[in-house]
């Protein structure tokens, strides 16, 4: 029964988004105005609330099991610390909150991204090998890309930034927006899915 009430009420609210956000009319256009620039914060604060919660309930459920204990008490205060120091020390400079920012969550940070610069780099290597006609002009490309916005200073920088801008306003623009229209027509489908009833994973999958 309540699958049955949750899918009535998506459809009727997808309809209905669908009908506001494609009508000329002023007031269905200052509705999804007010929708998109106001009710939109409460959406995205529900959704870290419900994402707290399941991230709460996941890994206390695992650490009952025995998985990966220590991993997952560190991530639970550290998600329960941060809210904690700026609530009571507040987020200014020198305060705990700003410490634990600075000393703790920036150098996580910087090694992520260090070691997804490094898979990148690596994936570029095998796949910018110049086996075929295609492979050689996506390296062209990538390389001007790259020396572009490098230390070249002068009518040879004036040169690659000109060539480098026009790669990226011509035909590499043609392919991003092939990938966006993909994007959308995907999610269009996806969406339909989800009106219709077809598409029932959020749901938790099953009939």
């Amino acid at each position: 029964m309540s699958r049955r009430v949750a899918q009535i009420v998506c459809a009727i609210f997808g309809i209905a988004m669908f009908l506001l956000f494609f009508s000329p009319h002023p007031t269905a256009r200052a509705i999804t105005l007010s929708i998109t620039t106001e009710y939109w914060q409460l959406i995205y604060a529900s959704a870290l609330i419900v994402g707290t919660i399941s991230f709460l309930r996941v890994n206390l459920k695992n650490i009952q099991r025995g998985n990966d204990t220590i991993y997952r008490v560190v991530s639970i205060i550290g998600l329960l610390a941060m809210p904690v120091c700026a609530i009571i020390w507040g987020i200014n400079v020198g305060s705990p909150f700003m410490w634990t920012f600075e000393n703790i969550q920036v150098p996580m940070q910087s090694t992520v991204f260090a070691l997804l610069a490094f898979f990148v780099a690596s994936a570029s290597f095998r796949g910018f090998r110049a086996r075929s006609l295609p492979a050689a002009v996506l390296l062209l490309s990538a390389v001007l890309i790259l020396m572009s916005r490098s230390w070249a200073e002068g009518e040879i920088a004036n040169a690659l930034i000109s060539t480098a801008d026009w790669v990226r306003s011509y035909p590499s623009m043609a392919a991003r927006r092939a990938i966006l229209i993909g994007i959308g027509l995907g999610s269009l489908t996806t969406s339909l899915r989800v009106i219709i009833g077809i598409e029932r994973t959020w749901l938790g999958g099953g009939r």
